[in-house]
């Protein structure tokens, strides 16, 4: 814990329940649909200057951390799409830290926001059609973490949303923004 914030944590660490209902599969696709609109209002009116603040000490920048969000949901997306339609494929692993380097990584926020806007609305639609009892019985294997059902991919990216823009809201606090 940093202050009143755990700045690394500040939603609490991945928890993988064993087995969601449809309702709480509704609530986390409808976290997914909302991110776009809320990470927009949450960087609206942050100059370049506080864009290019570190969101925590030995973080990314928020601008890195903005096009982070782009770049890990984009490879999740596909991940989840090869799920629904190959028999357990084998992913790829990349190195998130890597791709924050990137000269990519420097671009305005909004670039990444409109990618956002279109590719959850398309990750939306797609996993809104996913019959209830494939949430447990698809899924792909990660060549670092092993298998993993569309539900607990689900949980993942409802969380990394949500940890995220605590993140952001977190630093606009302990600033003043």
């Amino acid at each position: 814990m940093n202050g009143p914030f755990n700045l690394k944590y500040p939603i609490g660490k991945l928890s993988l329940a064993l087995s969601f209902t449809p309702d709480e599969h509704a609530a986390a696709i409808d976290i997914l649909a909302d991110l776009p609109q809320h990470l927009t209002a949450v960087l609206d009116g942050l100059t370049d200057q506080q864009l290019d603040t570190m969101y925590r000490p030995g973080g990314w920048t928020i601008r890195q951390l903005t096009h982070h969000i782009a770049d890990s949901h984009v490879t999740a997306y596909s991940w989840m799409r090869l799920a629904i339609t190959e028999d357990w494929p084998t992913v790829y692993d990349y190195n998130p830290a890597a791709l924050a380097d990137l000269p990519d990584s420097t671009l305005p926020v909004s670039v990444s926001l409109q990618l956002l806007e279109s590719l959850h609305q398309r990750w939306v639609s797609t996993l809104r059609v996913v019959p209830d009892a494939a949430w447990a019985t698809r899924g792909y294997i990660h060549p670092e973490s092993g298998r993993c059902t569309l539900e607990q991919a689900l949980a993942m990216y409802a969380w990394h949303s949500r940890h995220h823009l605590a993140h952001i809201l977190n630093c606009r606090v302990l600033h003043g923004w």
